[in-house]
């Protein structure tokens, strides 16, 4: 684990740029009560009813009214916007570009997930407590991407990763290091779970090891994070069997996990995700605290036909960001893919394209 304290790595933020994901795929104490973001474990977690979330109550102060039928909201303003997304950073640098202002109010301003994918673990912890402490200053809750496991990807579009798994649990304890005591939604490792049947059964146990193990370190050293695993999209493993992996993967343990997510980089439509999760977190037998978050960001046309995933064309952006959007064990919808960027196909994974950001946002 990183010897140097979060104190300590504070002055050096400013200087170093925060990750940005290739996928196609401190303030004191006293600003934390003012945030309403009291340092410590959540408070304890209870049964969710029809409509309730599975989140600590600690989280849940002033949720909005929402639900099936109800409008789409507008982004939910708990959530972090990054200031320094790609998005946002080519709206900054093409104010008469025709194709701006759909751009700008469809997706720019909508909050997004930050992307960690650079194994270097001598930068991780600054990077990471850049966004964290900002969001904290702000109130309100960022959402990180932990990208990094080896063969990532199964080495395809999104190759890398750290070089192996003792790189990767150097990497780990570092960007927990960096999260702080504040509210924080982490994504652990897209795809890890759901698509682990590339690697052999002895390395498929490796990472199910190194993955439950990540849950724990964060868990333990961020108090106030919440850890979702990688549960594929309802297109993909059935519920039993994308269980069975998860509890392999520690899924199922509250010290290591909070949920699961779904439908990240895909377009799946937001009830058959529902669905779905609610069918996996039952087949994992998780724990009544257990919820599941699900990407919302690029499925509003639904899926293309033949289970296209690389860019597909007559996709939309779908529904926006929001906490507690009063569905039974769904904690959030939130935009883990930001839309725009590329899967590989409309360009290099991860880089944003205009074009294709206004195809989705028009």
């Amino acid at each position: 684990m990183a010897a140097a304290s979060v104190a300590v790595v504070a002055a050096a933020l400013t200087a170093d740029p925060v990750a940005q994901g290739p996928h196609a795929r401190a303030p004191r104490a006293e600003a934390f009560q003012q945030a309403g973001l009291v340092p410590g474990r959540a408070l304890p977690f209870h049964a969710p009813r029809i409509g309730e979330t599975s989140l600590p109550r600690a989280w849940t102060a002033g949720k909005p009214a929402s639900g099936p039928g109800a409008a789409v909201p507008a982004p939910d303003g708990r959530l972090y916007l990054h200031p320094d997304s790609q998005v946002v950073e080519w709206v900054r640098k093409n104010p008469g570009d025709p194709r701006r202002p759909v751009i700008d109010s469809r997706i720019a301003s909508r909050p997004a997930a930050v992307w960690f994918a650079d194994p270097n673990a001598a930068t991780v912890t600054a990077r990471v407590h850049a966004v964290t402490s900002r969001a904290a200053g702000q109130g309100r809750t960022p959402v990180l991407v932990a990208y990094t496991i080896p063969h990532r990807d199964c080495g395809q579009y999104s190759a890398g990763g750290a070089e192996d798994l003792s790189a990767y649990d150097r990497w780990i304890d570092r960007f927990a290091t960096g999260l702080g005591t504040g509210r924080v939604i982490v994504i652990l490792e897209p795809d890890s779970v759901a698509q682990a049947y590339c690697l052999s059964e002895e390395d498929r146990k490796a990472r199910f090891t190194a993955l439950a193990r990540a849950g724990r370190v964060i868990k333990r050293v961020a108090p106030g994070a919440r850890v979702y695993y990688d549960a594929g999209h309802s297109g993909w493993n059935d519920a039993p069997k994308q269980a069975g992996l998860l509890r392999q993967a520690g899924a199922a343990a509250p010290e290591s996990s909070d949920g699961i997510f779904s439908n990240v980089s895909n377009f799946h439509r937001t009830a058959d995700e529902v669905r779905y999760v609610r069918e996996v977190l039952a087949a994992m037998d998780a724990p009544a605290g257990h919820g599941a978050v699900i990407d919302t960001s690029r499925n509003g046309n639904g899926p293309p036909p033949g289970g296209k995933w690389c860019d597909p064309p007559g996709r939309k952006v779908g529904r926006a960001p929001v906490l507690f959007p009063g569905e039974a064990r769904v904690d959030a919808y939130l935009w883990v893919k930001l839309p725009g960027e590329a899967d590989g196909c409309r360009g290099k994974a991860g880089v944003f394209s205009p074009s294709y950001a206004y195809e989705l946002a028009r």
